[in-house]
């Protein structure tokens, strides 16, 4: 926990008059407390903060969060409400963007007492911004995945399967210290690298596959996020036209990030690249989004996201065009904006590999 985060939770809570505050989603408890349990609820007061969570937790818990006063739950309490009523909290803040309707019928009977206040992106907002730390954790995860991606090339080959790329790519991966994968890895190719978020399967590499890897390695709870597509020769002149107009388009966004541009503005520019080579309707997805304790987070950088970019925002650039029956070809990047512009995290080449 940083005094900072608590301080701004704590002047949101009084812009509504707020006396509590349930931060019931694990990346905010964790981004909050520093506790990496995957059960518990944290609730913030005026004065204090207190993290509930289970037996199996509690030791890990006052370990891992200092800051706060650990309570044990039980089957045969109801710890929660008990606390909030002993408290007095008259008016309490929930985050109404994760609840589900059946969480919100559990709060409301819960807390008849009080009046809930559903709100958004309250911890989303201050994550939205890396510490010099959170940067260091994401950009250690880069690295341990341009590592295992370096290992896993002479095993790219005609023959092998999806599976057993994706496979051996998680294991070099956590061999060299990742804690897991960052989200379930994309491996396609041939026809099958048109599907933008499909999964590995059996199917074999053949010659003239297009074969694109999205994968991420996870260190200290932060995630990063790569994409690179290779072609197992030989190739042919509509292979290269593809590849360089994604790449071309890469590079016209990547030009464009900096402190205080609209997100939007740097889909657009990679956009307009694809759309003038005569594949737009190809390309269908943002081109991009941020990184942190979660693959996908804020910002959003897609063609009608306003969230401006601030120094310190982890976000990915991905442009990509798949056309059914043929394959596909994305380019993925991840770029700090800093004070004076931008840092690109990502050092793996980027011209296509032929293999």
């Amino acid at each position: 926990m940083t005094s900072n985060c608590i301080y701004e939770l704590r002047a949101k809570m009084d812009e509504i008059s707020a006396d509590g505050f349930l931060i019931s989603k694990p990346e905010n408890w964790r981004y909050v407390s520093g506790f990496t349990g995957d059960s518990g609820v944290l609730l913030i007061t005026a004065t204090d903060g207190f993290l509930f969570t289970d037996s199996r937790y509690t030791e890990q818990a006052r370990n891992e969060a200092p800051g706060f006063t650990v309570v044990k739950t039980v089957l045969e309490e109801d710890v929660l409400k008990n606390t909030v009523n002993d408290l007095g909290i008259k008016r309490l803040a929930f985050e109404k963007h994760y609840i589900t309707y059946a969480g919100w019928e559990t709060l409301r009977d819960k807390f008849e007492e009080q009046e809930l206040v559903g709100v958004s992106n309250w911890v989303e907002d201050l994550r939205m911004i890396k510490r010099k730390e959170e940067v260091g954790y994401i950009s250690k995860a880069q690295q341990i995945a341009e590592k295992g991606f370096e290992l896993l090339m002479p095993s790219i080959k005609v023959g092998v399967s999806e599976i057993e790329l994706a496979l051996e790519l998680e294991f070099s991966m956590r061999r060299m210290g990742s804690e897991g994968v960052a989200f379930p890895f994309i491996v396609v190719s041939g026809s099958r690298s048109s599907l933008p978020h499909g999964q590995p399967t059996s199917k074999k590499l053949e010659p003239g596959d297009f074969v694109t890897f999205d994968f991420g390695a996870r260190f200290n709870g932060y995630c990063s996020d790569m994409t690179r597509t290779v072609v197992v020769g030989p190739i042919d002149d509509k292979h290269k036209e593809i590849y360089d107009t994604v790449l071309n388009a890469q590079l016209a966004a990547l030009d464009v990030i900096g402190p205080g541009i609209v997100a939007k503005e740097v889909d657009l520019a990679g956009r307009k690249v694809i759309e003038e080579a005569g594949y737009g309707e190809y390309f269908g997805h943002g081109i991009g989004h941020g990184v942190g304790l979660n693959v996908h987070e804020r910002p959003s950088v897609g063609r009608t996201s306003e969230d401006v970019l601030e120094p310190g925002a982890v976000i990915t650039v991905e442009p990509g065009i798949y056309i059914e029956g043929f394959g596909g070809v994305r380019i993925e990047d991840m770029v700090l904006v800093t004070e004076d512009g931008k840092r690109n995290l990502t050092a793996c080449e980027k011209e296509l590999i032929v293999i």
